[in-house]
């Protein structure tokens, strides 16, 4: 019964630690040596299980059902040596000759201690019961643990020595298989004095408690790079999208925002209307004067040049409004905040340029302002619709002092 105690305790204790890892299915599991380790956690879960077992059943006497669950027990640890290799071999990502060599082995053995056990069924090669039920371990029996601790022992010395020469996720790798390797040889070597003592369950049990822990930290690096790199494209994509969103709604001969951005604007502006987000608000619409007159005279570049001069003079006087170009010579400005609360001190200031401007021949815009007005049941095109009016009343004041 205390021999088939440690096994069910190694037993819960490996299921606990690892069940993140054994309830996932292969897809889940992005890389390789992931399945393999599992793989080789359930080859050591087999072996403690069918190691629980002996000890009931020989306490029992029950040689028939010993002898079965030894045959099972080996097959057990034959295939956990050899997934063991499996998982060295790609956890460490390396064709080296010692990974070859190391792979090698792990055939040469899993063929060796199968065919031990076929031929021990005709003749007691590697373990046998006397006739009182007392088990015996035989010549191959040993050289079979003899193979495990060299097998063991070598690789805890090529790990600890390449952990020497490497750094970060690779040195992690590598101290894992010397830590592994030492904790199996020690108690390997000591099953070899004591048969009847549970000293493997034991050494498997520390070591894939130790093997958990590098794993698991393993595993949180990669994720945590995965993450960054998931995050910084994101950021990159976020980045993109602006720079792409910023050029479709971007007026390119003047900067200022398009036609498609205005009508997106008026669309989301109505919606806050109506939703009561919004109750103050002023529509500006503008008009050039004179530029079909220069694009005939002095062509579209001079005329191109006169669009660009009158959109900085709107954008200076009216800083903290969106300023939208929606025609060849129009432009709207949406009047919040600020802009909205000076809006006659701007717009006589604006008007006063345009009157110096039309003396001295230089530059003149026509302008008309409207206010959104909730008591009159005001929508954004109203008000647009009123500032445009007022514009094109300015339109032709503007003409008329020209004439005078």
């Amino acid at each position: 019964m205390a021999y088939s105690s440690i096994s069910i305790l190694a037993l819960l204790v490996l299921l606990i630690i690892n069940y993140d890892l054994l309830k996932r299915n292969d897809d889940e599991l992005k890389e390789r040596y992931h399945k393999l380790y599992k793989y080789f956690l359930l080859g050591v879960i087999i072996y403690f299980i069918t190691d629980a077992l002996w000890g009931f059943l020989y306490d029992a006497r029950l040689i028939r059902a010993v002898y079965i669950d030894t045959v099972l027990y080996s097959l057990a640890m034959t295939a956990t040596v050899f997934l063991w290799t499996r998982y060295v071999i790609n956890y460490l990502g390396k064709r080296t000759i010692y990974i070859k060599a190391f792979s090698c082995f792990g055939w040469l053995y899993l063929i060796f201690d199968s065919t031990a056990l076929i031929i021990n069924f005709f003749i007691p090669i590697k373990f046998y019961f006397d006739e009182q039920g007392v088990y015996h371990a035989n010549l191959i029996r040993y050289i079979a643990l003899f193979l495990q601790i060299l097998m063991f022992f070598i690789t805890s010395i090529y790990g600890f020595i390449n952990a020497a020469k490497t750094s970060g996720s690779e040195r992690l790798r590598y101290v894992t298989i010397g830590t592994f390797g030492i904790a199996l040889t020690l108690f390997i070597v000591a099953q070899s004095f004591y048969p009847l003592l549970p000293l493997y369950s034991i050494g498997y049990l520390l070591g894939t408690c130790l093997v958990h822990t590098f794993v698991l930290e393993d595993e949180k690096e990669d994720y945590r790079r995965e993450l960054e790199f998931f995050i910084n494209r994101e950021q990159l994509q976020k980045k993109e999208l602006g720079s792409t969103r910023k050029l479709a709604y971007t007026d390119s001969l003047t900067g200022v925002k398009n036609k498609r951005a205005f009508t997106e604007a008026e669309k989301e502006i109505q919606e806050a209307v109506n939703c009561g987000l919004i109750n103050e608000f002023g529509v500006i619409v503008f008009d050039l004067n004179g530029l079909k007159m220069i694009n005939d005279t002095r062509g579209h570049d001079a005329g191109d040049k006169y669009i660009q001069d009158s959109s900085q003079i709107i954008c200076n006087v009216f800083k903290h409004s969106p300023v939208y170009r929606i025609g060849g010579d129009e432009f709207v400005v949406y009047l919040r905040g600020e802009d909205y609360n000076n809006r006659e001190d701007l717009i006589n200031l604006f008007d006063n340029m345009m009157d110096e401007n039309l003396l001295k021949n230089d530059i003149v815009i026509a302008s008309g302002i409207d206010v959104f007005c909730s008591a009159k049941g005001d929508s954004f095109i109203s008000v647009f619709e009123r500032a445009d009016k007022k514009m094109y009343e300015r339109k032709k004041n503007l003409k008329q002092k020209l004439k005078e």
